[in-house]
């Protein structure tokens, strides 16, 4: 799908400015339902329209560059907090439990990884689980804040249940492109190649990009934590995320469930809160199968390879991070059991 990404990384901009678009990445094409053996660039929708309902230059191409275009329907993205299931304290903690910062709600214990530098075990979520949607600059979060398991949602207690504290976070950029003279600059110009190519749109100020949202917390003790995923068992180790690749995880509200990867290499814009939102890209797309709370779950293959981090979704989808992405960016290893 190389042809197609590079495609993409073109256009993605105009693509963004396009009403109604919140994400674009590569897939199959689907007719009637059923998805057949011919790549192309998938367009996420946040609700699919007749093109009567639309503007006719926010009606999306059914080609760009001879690759034809597919149209899904997603929803509204946004990061999944909190709701109640496998909510106890657990001692030792297990992945698929409730785990958080303590100024935030509750998430899911994604799995233990080993730092790369001192080999020491680590509990991994997202950044929203246990940095509190830091970008670092803010002051939400900090390293070595509190970590509860439960999470405070689920009666975790800033005395008794410390489960450990914050290592470090990959920061969530949500600042706009247009406070950025150099990346105004590079708006105009991507703009002026469009106008050559008769591209009919015009590319928006994009958010800074992001790659993961993701986070790891140093346990108090090793022994507080084990590796087993609750229901699914030992990791054997990591994968490739592949187009129709079947997929589980186990998570704090939804627990067990299976899905199928719609999109890879997907660009989306993803609501943090009421009032922000960020740009997420390289992204795993999902069929739904997971709820508020399911945030941070490991998402595992049918050998129980990790692929994915789970970190957002809506009821028509489930948005996770490529879980070679958030290996780099927190230099940690996940290693077989």
């Amino acid at each position: 799908m190389k042809r197609i990404k590079d495609v993409i990384d073109k256009y993605k901009s105009q693509l963004f400015a396009l009403e109604n678009v919140v994400g674009v990445g590569c897939g199959y094409k689907e007719v009637n339902g059923r998805k057949i053996n011919e790549e192309c660039i998938v367009i996420l929708v946040e609700n699919k329209l007749d093109q009567d309902q639309l503007d006719k230059n926010h009606i999306v191409p059914q080609t760009i560059e001879q690759h034809k275009t597919d149209v899904i329907e997603v929803g509204k993205v946004e990061l999944l907090s909190s709701d109640k299931v496998r909510t106890t304290k657990l001692r030792p903690a297990q992945p698929g439990a409730s785990i958080g910062h303590y100024k935030i709600t509750a998430g899911t214990f994604g799995t233990v990884v080993k730092d790369k530098k001192t080999n020491e075990p680590l509990i991994l979520s997202n950044n929203h689980v246990l940095a509190n949607i830091t970008d670092g600059r803010d002051g939400r979060a900090e390293k070595g804040d509190i970590i509860l398991q439960p999470g405070s949602y689920d009666g975790g207690d800033d005395e008794q249940d410390v489960i450990g504290h914050l290592e470090r976070f990959v920061p969530i950029h949500n600042e706009q492109a247009s406070t950025c003279p150099l990346l105004r600059g590079l708006t105009r110009v991507l703009n002026g190649f469009g106008r050559l190519l008769n591209f009919p749109y015009q590319m928006e100020p994009m958010s800074a990009e992001n790659k993961v949202d993701a986070a790891v917390a140093k346990p108090k003790s090793p022994d507080l934590i084990k590796t087993e995923i609750m229901g699914l068992g030992e990791i054997e180790g990591i994968a490739e995320p592949v187009v129709n690749m079947r997929v589980k995880k186990s998570g704090r509200t939804t627990g067990i469930t299976e899905s199928r990867i719609k999109a890879i290499g997907v660009t989306i814009n993803v609501q943090l809160s009421d009032t922000e939102s960020a740009v997420f890209t390289d992204q795993i797309v999902t069929d739904p199968f997971s709820m508020p709370g399911d945030s941070g779950s490991i998402v595992i293959n049918d050998d129980n390879e990790v692929v994915g981090l789970l970190f957002a979704g809506s009821d028509k989808s489930t948005i996770c991070n490529r879980i070679d992405n958030v290996l780099e960016a927190l230099d940690i290893t996940i290693e077989p059991n």
